[in-house]
């Protein structure tokens, strides 16, 4: 898989040489290059920005230098048709489900803005030659799109096969099956008068996994209880409807439903 990223700061995006997405770069899981937006300037101050039309606060990024960019880039792809990843407030919010779909493209471009946002024309144009989505971390705004871009390549990176040691964790961590992950514990079982919960020392590989799947139903009522309003729970065991509605939770027509009254 291949990642390109184009930054006016792209020694913002040093700390992707670290850790398992550097381990992947190093090992050929991977590639990434980052490119500096102001090479594709042509004045001597490798102006990037201009005043918006219309008026209003701030600056606007300039067309031209994202056109070039974004035109080298493409032509050196492998694939007919990459994906532009933009970060901004306004697109879609990215989820495990999300990375998981963006981990499946051969080639994915990030484009961070700056200031104001990039001239809505590039992406206009940029549709073209690529599947653009602009696509969101959260609601709320960042001054760039540099620390977006940091998060979804590690999300989307962790993915690709061989990157994560041990696949198993991939199925086990928060989001991948639309809860969050229990709770976990490593030694000393005793520290500060804190014990590690003794089903996790008994050895009973059951009694465990449903110690765990219980934590996971009441972790994920308890703080983010929108994650069950959108979960199908129409496979869910006795046991683990049970746990629903001990959580004030009804089963109905394959959803989890907050039973009135309570």
């Amino acid at each position: 898989m291949r990642f390109d990223v184009v930054s006016i700061f792209p020694e913002y995006l040093a700390p992707l040489e670290l850790s398992l997405i550097g381990k992947a770069r190093a090992d050929g899981l991977l590639e990434l290059a980052v490119h500096d937006l102001r090479s594709y300037t042509q004045d001597r101050h490798r102006t990037v920005d201009d005043t918006p039309y219309g008026g209003g606060a701030g600056m606007v990024m300039k067309p031209e230098p994202w056109a070039q960019a974004l035109e080298d880039i493409a032509a050196a792809s492998p694939v007919k048709r990459p994906v532009l990843i933009v970060p901004s407030p306004a697109g879609e919010v990215f989820t495990q489900k999300l990375a998981y779909e963006l981990a499946e493209e051969d080639h994915l471009v990030f484009a961070c803005g700056r200031y104001e946002g990039i001239d809505e024309r590039v992406l206009e144009w940029a549709a073209e030659h690529y599947t653009v989505r602009p696509v969101s971390l959260g609601d709320y705004v960042l001054n760039g799109g540099e620390v977006a871009v940091l998060a979804m390549v590690e999300a989307i990176g962790r993915l690709i096969p061989g990157v994560v040691g041990n696949p198993e964790s991939l199925v086990e961590e928060s989001h991948s099956d639309g809860l969050l992950e229990y709770p976990v514990y490593t030694k000393p079982s005793n520290w500060r008068d804190r014990a590690v919960p003794e089903v996790l020392l008994s050895g009973n590989h059951g009694k465990i996994a449903k110690f765990r799947r219980e934590h996971q139903l009441r972790r994920t009522a308890a703080r983010r209880p929108d994650l069950l309003d959108t979960l199908d729970v129409s496979n869910f065991s006795k046991t683990e409807r049970n746990v629903l509605w001990e959580l004030g939770y009804a089963v109905e027509q394959g959803r989890a439903v907050r039973r009135t009254g309570e």
